[in-house]
């Protein structure tokens, strides 16, 4: 049972985006609302304020029928007009008429019972509410708001009337315009909030979007401009030596070779240099991806906590940890729902360890609870990955893995508890860095020591 419940969260709820999940509650409230109301204001006061006489009987067993019909009328027309209301799809003409009758045989046979005195007004004023409810939590959505609230005016007035002729009652007169104008306010409010909070989401939605889609048009106007940077020049120094290589051996001069083996070494650094912006956009700067990292993280409503300790690292580690902190962030994004990320730079014992931790992880690594990766395990291949990361030869796990096993680092990936994935990247630092660091942390020691004696 509880296996199942866990693979439809997973397939219904962690699969939609936070706009479909919203939308999703949305609709199921909207669903639930008029079966609460008709349980709540109509069936329980029906059998405890309605006469046992035969014709009572019947009246108030069709009253419950018509709305049953009515709380699954507006259960099938929920999606149609939520749709409409957000400018998906239109609405078909007359497609309330059938819950505009069941409203008008609902009132009618509430307003029997009032004229029969065949149940006490508390209950037949609830039962006018619980009839307004399904239709108006709807109509609220298909017409404007002012209309909504004429119509729903008048419709007070007219129940008011009717009621007072059928029982005259000063008190049930202003029981009914009560009963009345609070089921249409609150059909209003109900439908129109949670709609319009959802067109903001969809619209939102629809920026990340935009936003997302300029961010990849500007990276690849960006490679494009690092490309003609790189090629531009070298393509016309080729251009120009071939020629002046084909001109000078046509007239036989042994300078020709001399300017085709100039021609090939330039395009030999033009090879290099593409491959270059292609596998890195040249390097990744530590400080930069971090910063990045918190700025994506942010924007995507998760909460980025990074504590990093000050050192000069070696440019080959820093290119190796930022990517590192490139991947992790990319995955927390794309898997998961985190709503929470640490980032922690230390330095222990000589290496320099990158710990990435975030909650609302899907699943633990697919090797088990740990992803250990080192340097001397470089020729295992591309199996490992971070959990639902897809990729190869860059990406995942095992670009990680080439990118740290350059500088002798390794990579652990770990499930840690129920939700939570940690990455956690050690690099060795040479013995100059090292000790540079350790002399570091001891003058400052000294100097808290002398600040002490002193004071």
């Amino acid at each position: 049972m509880v296996g199942s419940i866990r693979r439809w969260q997973q397939r219904h709820w962690r699969g939609r985006s936070k706009a479909e999940r919203v939308e999703l509650h949305t609709v199921v409230t909207w669903y639930c609302t008029p079966w609460v109301f008709l349980l709540t204001w109509l069936l329980i006061p029906l059998l405890g304020g309605l006469d046992r006489r035969p014709v009572p009987l019947v009246l108030g067993g069709l009253l419950l029928l018509v709305g049953t019909l009515q709380c699954a009328t507006a259960n099938r027309l929920t999606r149609p007009v939520l749709d409409h209301y957000l400018g998906r799809a239109k609405l078909p003409a007359g497609a309330q008429y059938t819950s505009a009758v069941l409203l008008g045989l609902a009132l009618a046979l509430v307003l029997a019972l009032t004229a029969l005195h065949a149940a006490d007004p508390v209950t037949t004023r609830l039962a006018i509410g619980a009839g307004l409810l399904p239709f108006g939590l709807l109509h609220g959505l298909i017409v404007p708001v002012r209309v909504f609230l004429r119509r729903s005016a008048v419709l007070a007035l007219l129940l008011m009337a009717v009621s007072e002729v059928a029982r005259p009652d000063g008190l049930g007169l202003l029981m009914t315009g009560a009963v009345t104008a609070f089921g249409a306010l609150l059909s209003l409010l109900a439908c129109r909030c949670g709609a319009w909070t959802l067109a903001v989401l969809w619209e939102a939605e629809r920026g990340r979007e935009v936003e997302a889609r300029l961010a990849v048009a500007e990276e690849r106007l960006r490679f494009g401009r690092d490309l003609h940077d790189v090629l531009g020049r070298n393509l016309s120094v080729i251009s120009l030596k071939s020629e002046l290589a084909v001109q000078l051996a046509r007239r036989g001069r042994p300078e020709a070779v001399e300017q085709m083996i100039e021609v090939q070494r330039i395009a030999q650094d033009s090879q290099r240099e593409v491959r270059a912006v292609v596998r890195g956009y040249r390097e990744a700067d530590l400080d930069i991806e971090l910063a990045g990292a918190r700025g994506v993280l942010a924007a995507a409503g998760i909460n980025c906590e990074i504590h990093a300790e000050t050192v000069e690292l070696p440019a080959e580690v820093q290119s190796a940890l930022g990517w590192v902190v490139r991947e992790a962030a990319t995955n927390v994004l794309r898997h998961g729902d985190a709503g929470h990320c640490t980032v922690e730079l230390r330095i222990q014992e000589g290496n320099v360890v990158l710990t990435v931790e975030n909650d609302g992880a899907d699943h633990p690594s697919p090797t088990g609870n740990t992803g250990h990766m080192r340097s001397e395990d470089h020729a295992g291949g591309g199996a490992d990955r971070i959990p639902g990361s897809h990729g190869s030869g860059g990406s995942g796990l095992a670009g990680l893995r080439e990118r740290l096993a350059a500088v002798d680092g390794s990579l652990e990936a770990t499930a840690v508890g129920q939700d939570r994935f940690r990455l956690m990247a050690e690099v060795p630092l040479v013995n100059d860095e090292a000790s540079r660091h350790n002399d570091e942390a001891s003058r400052h020691k000294d100097r808290d020591t002398e600040a002490s004696g002193a004071r």
